[in-house]
């Protein structure tokens, strides 16, 4: 088992949701709540990392911020920092995979609630905050819980992208997907099975206490 690479998955994983969170819940609810003549175009964009084959996604990020790239170079010369095959190039190139996974559910659930019930808290004298705490926020909850473990899992197994922008460094950017596929390509198919079964196992029972809290705050509701 390659402890080192679970870690940081998992490191992975909770950066991407940390900064995917707000930007998600602020997106999504500005979709949902807004009608203007480019929004289709803005939604096409939000999904775009859905469609594109990760290896083409992967790709793009590599050339757009590697070192001979205007943004790579003003990175190294301004922040000395570097965007790829570091762990900082694989928060980068996560975030902007994992748009859709966070967005559209929270767009989703932002677009169930009635219209009715915040027309009603504007009547009855709350603002924008106490609305959106005491009544936005209970209300679409399942829905932001449902974003929060996709983006989380997915995150764990994300390959394409991140052997693209990242490659496969020890302790670096060496994520458990990448650590199967090494195991794989080193015919050490004992590993890759342990590897895979903590994997699937993870997220099989992440997604399902999503959908077990999401039921049992529907009930409560």
């Amino acid at each position: 088992m390659d402890w080192q690479a679970l870690v940081l998955s998992l490191q992975l994983a909770g950066v991407t949701l940390l900064v995917l969170l707000p930007l998600g819940l602020w997106l999504g609810r500005w979709l949902a709540y807004t009608t203007f003549a480019g929004k289709a175009v803005i939604e096409a964009l939000v999904v775009l990392p859905l469609v594109l084959p990760p290896t083409v996604l992967g790709y793009y990020l590599l050339v757009s911020m590697g070192g001979a790239s205007p943004l790579g170079r003003w990175a190294a010369e301004t922040l000395d920092l570097r965007l790829t095959f570091n762990f900082t190039g694989l928060v980068v190139a996560s975030v902007i995979f994992n748009v859709p996974f966070i967005v559209q559910p929270v767009q989703r659930a932002f677009e169930a609630i009635p219209r009715q019930l915040t027309e009603a808290a504007a009547v009855s004298g709350l603002g924008w905050w106490p609305t959106w705490r005491r009544v936005e926020l209970p209300l679409a909850w399942p829905g932001i819980l449902s974003a929060m473990v996709l983006t989380f899992v997915h995150t764990m197994g994300e390959f394409g992208v991140v052997l693209m922008v990242g490659g496969s460094i020890p302790g670096e950017t060496k994520t458990i997907a990448i650590s199967i596929y090494d195991r794989v390509q080193a015919f050490d198919l004992a590993a890759a099975d342990r590897m895979a079964w903590l994997l699937l196992v993870l997220s099989l029972g992440a997604v399902t206490m999503s959908f077990f809290a999401s039921a049992r705050l529907a009930a409560r509701r």
